[in-house]
């Protein structure tokens, strides 16, 4: 991976084998980041996504294998409890142009990954709803 920094919005390169979470806690981690919004698109041929079922409270995840463009990649970075939080969707396309996508749980890049985060002053945690059962912002 690499990235540059350019004001308040970092550009950064995702490399071949490399999992596009740990990367982008890796720069949030490394920049301080508190608050940003990211998008990306890129390559993957091993992902893992979830679907949220709101009568049960309870995230199921289907993972693919196989030849995949991230058609798009979008969600927030933030905090939870003061430490590093992220909440990432993520939808791809195989060769047939079939997409399938959710709540992105891995991804590994199969060959790039061209990521944009703009950062926002401020902090934005987050803390579980019982309700809900997710982590929402609490203002």
């Amino acid at each position: 991976m690499e990235y540059r920094k350019f004001n308040n919005t970092i550009i950064a390169r995702i490399d071949k084998g490399e999992e596009i979470l740990d990367k982008i806690k890796d720069i949030s981690i490394k920049e301080n980041i508190k608050l940003a919004n990211v998008n990306a698109l890129g390559a993957t041929n091993d992902f893992t996504v979830g679907v949220f079922k709101t009568a049960e409270k309870k995230y199921y995840s289907n993972t693919f294998k196989g030849d995949f463009e991230i058609v798009s990649l979008t969600g927030t970075i933030n905090t939870m409890n003061g430490e590093f939080y992220t909440h990432i969707h993520m939808s791809a396309g195989d060769a047939d142009g079939k997409v399938f996508g959710g709540h992105l749980n891995r991804a590994i890049v199969s060959a790039t990954c061209e990521i944009v985060i703009h950062i926002i002053e401020g902090t934005v945690d987050r803390q579980l709803d019982e309700e809900i059962g997710l982590n929402l912002f609490q203002f």
